[in-house]
């Protein structure tokens, strides 16, 4: 019988990834309101990532969208521009229960990012106090966090030939929950922009699946949105995190399927 005490803080996505179960998540680039999360929900998603990369998107939004996101048992994520661990750290405050790091090449840029999420001893992060993951509960530091740690995620994005090159050494790093491999920024990077069903591009999923499984870490799949076929193949080969588009993709396909019923 186990003597940890029952966590405060769950991330569903974590507890089906320890089960052996595949993750499903959704891109929110467009959406600034509540309203995301509870169609995420009812869409059947188990997570979202708020990405802060590549859109406008506002750290008062994001922070309220994972506070709704977290009392639905959706686990909201946050893809930040870069390894600032002062923006990080805010949004992390702000409610994300763990970031998505575009670009990883090195793990010494994993470390930075495990730094930036964790509190000491394994990070730097400084403690903000009551935290919204934890409904701003009073509660003994090294209780915060311990919870806040335990629950938190750190997604490292493989994307380049540099990061595919020092994917055993990404994955080996202690923190790093996920490689996720962008095959379209990949693609790109190899000579075959947009061709996801290269031969390369498949070599390189192969290759971070061996070193995850090596690691005990979870293969992410990112930018085959549109080819449900290579994502199936993915999962069969061990895959466990599926990025699966974005809203305005979402938005813009549904929109375009109404208007062509009506020609």
């Amino acid at each position: 019988m186990s003597s940890e005490p029952t966590p405060l803080l769950r991330n569903p996505v974590k507890e089906k990834l320890s089960r052996g179960e595949p993750v499903y998540s959704m891109t929110v680039r467009l959406v600034r309101t509540v309203d995301i999360a509870s169609i995420a929900h009812t869409a059947g998603f188990d997570s979202v990532y708020i990405d802060m990369e590549h859109s406008s998107f506002p750290l008062e939004a994001a922070g309220q969208i994972c506070m709704a996101c977290t009392h639905l048992g959706v686990t909201p994520l946050v893809r930040v521009p870069g390894l600032d661990p002062f923006f990080i750290a805010r949004v992390m405050d702000a409610g994300a229960m763990g970031i998505v790091v575009p670009g990883v090449q090195s793990a010494d840029e994993a470390r930075a990012a495990v730094r930036a999420v964790k509190h000491a001893p394994l990070g730097e992060r400084s403690l903000a106090g009551a935290a919204p993951q934890l409904h701003y509960r009073s509660l003994p530091a090294d209780q915060t966090v311990r919870e806040l740690d335990q629950a938190s995620m750190v997604v490292a994005m493989i994307e380049s030939r540099a990061g595919l090159d020092a994917a055993d050494a990404i994955a080996a790093v202690d923190g790093v929950d996920i490689l996720l491999v962008g095959a379209s920024d990949l693609s790109g990077e190899l000579g075959f922009a947009g061709q996801v069903d290269n031969p390369e591009v498949h070599k390189a999923f192969l290759h971070v699946i061996d070193v995850c499984q090596a690691h005990g870490k979870t293969v992410g799949i990112g930018g085959l949105g549109g080819r449900p076929d290579l994502i199936r193949q993915y999962l069969e080969l061990g895959a466990g995190y599926v990025s699966t588009g974005n809203d305005i993709s979402f938005l813009s396909a549904a929109a375009a399927q109404k208007r062509r019923q009506f020609v």
